[in-house]
């Protein structure tokens, strides 16, 4: 019985687990985080990391014979970095994700170039390589670059290691020729010797030394193979691994991630992708829409009540709480549909379908009640969420495969119907979708037989091709979805 490990590095916490090759976990283990927020300042302390590390992965191991551990692998927030000392020794608090106290306007005028022909255009000031030149100035002689899971993989081969392209992607590796820019870097004055190497994730980067496997109860000589991002972590957990797969995280934000053969471009600079183990392509885009409304708008509330409620009033009558078998036949036929319909935006600005930073929240109709105002946002997350796929098709993206959703928002069983009647098609759930699980499975785990299918929904019925073209002519006309999006939207409803 074959185990491997995979370790997700979050921001709120670490999270290990110990999977056979039938997808079964034999253990795991989570240790918590803590960040130092201020403003735009958001740092960690990268020995917690490794502390949290350590102790997670030995709980997760208690049970495991340690002959059977075949592979491990490590996957990290995206964008955040620190500089190290030639051991591999932190020489300043890591720069979390989020960190914006950087700016971008010297990494967008030397790469530019670059960036446009990678897809995403411009880096934003969050992104990893604006925050390497905020450090650059005090970095003393001989500073090294590292990306969160490089520190941590570091310490688990005892030797300097490659960085992933994944995580290398914000700071602005070229994800076409699989090297560092050096005419960018040269531009920006950052040593080429402060840069590791790159490779793709899921290479061989070393084995387990002895002083980590004492620490983390990882046997000694096991391979450690790198990782990637904790988005495409959850990607590969969630088995969109094909091209045309997609992977609907909803959360309390939205995030869509596939699979290309091919680069996408993207005119608007809201779809940026990620390469591949294979060579492929990971394009994706972050909404700034999701279920973090419901518990700013509905404070207090219960939310399984009203999913339980909404479901008896909208769907026909039939609960669907206490769970969904697989496969699910459709429903009785749908009650009313919702009066009001919510832009869910849980913060000021919008990033994915479209790019408006002055966008806002808004509710089309006057919702009755609790349950209305509820159904009112779920339907309006499933509308963009539709709108995200119209335009990831506009961009000439293969969007007629697999749809796997994960994240939070998959508790609810009237939700997970709502957005699969918007989507018009059916919807896959996943036994486990964890980054963690993708990370057993990059370390060298079968995805086919690791990665099991709990439910898959098939659409009511119900026509909300209507409401759908009203909330999308809503965002044209208030200036943030443009013409040729929105008449995209338009014309794929008739298909």
């Amino acid at each position: 019985m074959s185990v491997w490990i995979g370790i997700d590095l979050g921001t709120q916490s670490v999270r290990a687990l110990a999977v056979t090759g039938e997808g079964r976990v034999l253990g795991a283990g989570s240790r918590p985080l803590t960040s130092h927020r201020d403003g735009p300042r958001h740092e960690q302390d990268p020995e917690q990391w490794w502390s949290a590390l350590a102790a997670a992965t030995r709980e997760a191991l208690r049970d495991v014979p340690a002959g059977r551990v075949e592979g491990v692998a490590v996957d990290a927030t995206s964008g955040t970095i620190l500089l190290t000392d030639a051991r591999g020794d932190p020489l300043t608090p890591a720069l979390m994700y989020d960190d914006r106290r950087a700016d971008a306007t010297r990494v967008n005028e030397a790469g530019a170039h670059v960036w446009e022909r990678l897809g995403y255009r411009r880096m934003q000031p969050n992104w990893a390589l604006p925050k390497l030149l905020w450090l650059l100035p005090h970095a003393p002689a001989g500073a090294r670059l590292a990306h969160q899971n490089d520190f941590v993989n570091r310490r688990l081969t005892g030797h300097e290691v490659a960085t992933d392209l994944s995580n290398a992607l914000k700071t602005g590796v070229d994800l076409i020729e699989e090297r560092w820019p050096a005419e960018v870097f040269d531009a920006l004055g950052v040593p080429a010797g402060m840069l590791p190497d790159v490779v793709r994730p899921g290479a061989r980067l070393g084995e387990v030394c002895a002083a980590a496997a004492e620490e983390t109860g990882i046997p000694a000589g096991t391979p450690v193979v790198a990782g990637t991002t904790d988005g495409c972590a959850a990607q590969l957990g969630a088995g969109a691994l094909l091209p045309g797969n997609w992977n609907s995280v909803l959360g309390t934000t939205l995030v869509l991630k596939g699979v290309t053969k091919q680069l996408i471009h993207d005119p608007l600079g809201v779809v940026y992708s990620h390469r591949a183990p294979d060579g492929s392509w990971l394009p994706g885009g972050a909404s700034s829409t999701g279920a973090g409304v419901l518990t700013r708008d509905l404070p207090g509330r219960d939310l399984d009540l009203l999913s339980t409620q909404a479901e008896a009033r909208y769907g026909g009558g039939r609960s669907l709480a206490g769970g969904l078998p697989a496969p699910v036949p459709p429903r009785r036929a749908a009650g009313p549909l919702p009066r009001a319909v919510t832009y869910p935006l849980v913060s000021r600005g919008e990033r994915f379908p479209f790019a408006a930073p002055d966008a806002e929240g808004f509710t089309l109709g006057e919702p009755a009640d609790d349950v209305e105002r509820y159904a009112a946002v779920l339907l309006g997350a499933a509308f963009v969420e539709r709108l995200c796929f119209d335009y990831l098709d506009l961009l000439g993206a293969p969007v007629d495969g697999e749809i796997t959703l994960t994240g939070g928002a998959t508790r609810s069983p009237f939700w997970t119907r709502l957005r699969a009647d918007v989507l018009r098609r059916p919807v896959t759930l996943r036994e486990n979708a964890e980054p963690a699980l993708g990370m057993a499975v990059l370390a060298g785990g079968d995805p086919a037989r690791m990665i099991r299918t709990r439910a898959v929904v098939d659409p009511s019925g119900a026509d909300l091709r209507e409401p759908y073209l009203r909330f999308v002519a809503e965002l044209e006309e208030r200036g943030w979805l443009d013409a040729r999006a929105a008449a995209h939207a338009r014309e794929r409803t008739t298909r």
